[in-house]
């Protein structure tokens, strides 16, 4: 696999960096910025925007994020993901100011666009 391969848009389902059974939903978008960049964008629960920049080597998939909360303040991470396949991405991440007992988990299906007649 490539890092082109990895181009679309994604439904996502994952877990919080805590010991709770808090699950959330969302979308994550994947372009390219060059050869070698992807650049990221998820929305979180309708509501909550996230972006970030990676690379992918070896099937992994690597990307530093960062969001600003309801307060104004701004968050970073990392999440890894094992691409599964060029269609389903599983990861993991964690926040710089999170629980570091608990990693989030977070797996994200592409959607593919049908054209109906």
């Amino acid at each position: 696999m490539k890092i082109i391969d990895f181009v679309g848009h994604y439904a996502i389902l994952g877990t919080n960096q805590d010991d709770s059974e808090n699950t959330y939903k969302g979308e994550l978008f994947l372009s390219l910025i060059d050869d070698n960049t992807i650049n990221a964008k998820w929305l979180i629960n309708n509501t909550q925007e996230q972006f970030g920049t990676g690379f992918f080597k070896n099937n992994i998939l690597v990307i530093n994020f960062y969001y600003k909360s309801i307060e104004g303040e701004f968050f970073k991470g990392k999440v890894i993901y094992k691409c599964l396949t060029k269609d389903i991405l599983e990861g993991t991440w964690t926040e710089e100011f999170g629980n570091p007992a608990f990693l989030g988990t977070e797996n994200c299906f592409r959607i593919k666009n049908e054209i109906l007649n």
